[in-house]
């Protein structure tokens, strides 16, 4: 299972890991940049040591080479609280003229006008060595100084550089860090009372969230719940009008089948009772077709995100369900036809849906068509795919073209024993596949079309 992350920590983690790596790169740079001018300042010192045993270097009578050094000179010369001194004075014939013999000498020296600074090791102990020759032009021989030293002050200085520089670092990066963590926390602070105010609303409180006191980044967040608050009233309401509406219309036929029962009950032979068991019959069947049109109407409404449309040959589709109506057709003495375009109409659409768009279209077109006519479905591929039904019979008044394709509106005096669901299932299911849906009268004379035309989407041949 996944956890959730908590914002205030990945943006507390966010900002301090910079900061930490910040201050481990200003370490190590510091450390080099320390290193290297603690090194330069002793070596100064290391050189200066050597320069003072130039001057005990002297040249005998008998133009011999020799070191002049007390013991007195020798124990001020070493002497370091900290550090360990050594040094040899050694002469390129006479040898080792003062000094101690293990201290070693840079290898493969081919110029000695600058001392030579290196690195060596004296009894396991690294040690910093300086060597130079002396300037001497009366000298019968080359002499040359080493002086090494270990190498305590050094990493004393150097500890001492680095914790002055790292501890404030240290210390800053906490202080930033718990303000950090404060800061964030006053920043999260609306969200809570933001969370808080929508945890104690009612279910039936969608009225929209206030954003006086939120952040601008946050306020999208808002404005999108604020969004799909309207969008839930909307559909609530459109739920509540549907169930009010058909409670209202199914109480006419329940009545009737209840009135009709109670008839069949006072009578005491079965022929006196037939009139009655027919109406009983005729309500059911009208409440059985209201029932059937309402779960219709309510499968075609659109809940957004609900419903996929997929590929699909309306020719095919219009075809099978005008070949099943013929019978039914022929029973009420219509003849039913259908202009076949002779190529697939491919639209995006839902099969179920667009055939209860059809039937609806073609029982209308039955039940308010004048009586032995004809009803033509017509369906057209180019320019845009086209669906119509037409029937010959009485016309419907331009005023009422609107209002014709409410909910349960009929249009008085009219024919037939509608609900008045039919059209107002097409517009639904049509305003689903973003068609449009037009009224107009038949050519050449009396008679409704009524026409679908689809955004033709694209599908396989």
């Amino acid at each position: 299972m996944n956890r959730t992350q908590s914002l205030k920590s990945a943006i507390v983690v966010r900002l301090i890991i910079p900061a930490l790596m910040f201050i481990i790169v200003e370490t190590v740079v510091s450390y080099f940049v320390t290193l290297h001018y603690v090194d330069e300042a002793y070596d100064r010192w290391l050189l200066d040591s050597a320069r003072s045993l130039v001057q005990e270097v002297k040249v005998a009578d008998n133009n011999v080479v020799y070191a002049d050094l007390s013991v007195s000179a020798l124990e001020i010369f070493k002497w370091d609280a900290l550090d360990q001194t050594s040094f040899k004075v050694m002469a390129d014939k006479s040898g080792l003229l003062a000094g101690d013999k293990f201290v070693r000498e840079p290898l493969l020296v081919r110029d000695w006008k600058l001392p030579i600074f290196s690195n060596s090791t004296i009894h396991g102990k690294p040690v910093r060595v300086v060597s130079m020759k002396v300037p001497r032009l009366s000298m019968p021989e080359d002499v040359y100084i080493h002086v090494a030293e270990t190498l305590n002050k050094r990493h004393d200085m150097m500890i001492d550089i680095l914790l002055a520089d790292l501890v404030p670092q240290l210390l800053l990066t906490l202080m930033i860090g718990l303000y950090l963590f404060k800061g964030v926390n006053w920043g999260l602070e609306p969200l809570h009372k933001l969370a808080d105010e929508i945890a104690q609303r009612s279910p039936g409180d969608l009225s929209p969230i206030s954003d006086t006191h939120v952040f601008t980044e946050v306020r999208a967040l808002t404005d999108t719940i604020n969004q799909l608050l309207a969008r839930l009233s909307l559909a609530i309401a459109t739920q509540q009008r549907f169930i009010s509406n058909a409670a209202h219309q199914l109480r006419t036929p329940l009545a009737g089948l209840k009135l009709q029962a109670e008839r069949a009950q006072r009578e005491t032979t079965v022929e006196a009772m037939h009139p009655a068991l027919m109406q009983i019959q005729s309500s059911a069947d009208r409440a059985s077709h209201m029932v059937t049109q309402l779960l219709i109407l309510a499968r075609s409404e659109p809940v957004e995100g609900n419903r996929t449309l997929e590929p699909i040959d309306l020719r095919a589709l219009v075809r099978e369900v005008c070949i099943e109506w013929v019978p039914k057709a022929l029973k009420k003495q219509f003849d039913l036809s259908f202009e076949d375009p002779e190529q697939p109409v491919w639209i995006q659409g839902d099969a179920i849906l667009l055939t209860e768009l059809l039937n609806n279209l073609i029982d209308n077109a039955l039940a308010y068509g004048e009586a032995v006519g004809e009803v033509n479905v017509k369906l057209l591929a180019e320019p845009g795919a086209c669906l119509s039904v037409e029937n010959a019979g009485q016309c419907i008044p331009s005023e009422e073209h609107e209002r014709i394709f409410e909910r349960f509106y009929r249009i008085q005096g009219s024919a037939g024993e509608g609900c008045g669901l039919g059209l107002a299932i097409v517009k639904e299911i049509a305003d689903l596949h973003q068609a449009q849906v037009s009224l107009s009268q038949r050519a050449g004379g009396d008679g409704v079309v009524v026409a679908v035309t689809f955004n033709t989407g694209e599908g396989e041949s």
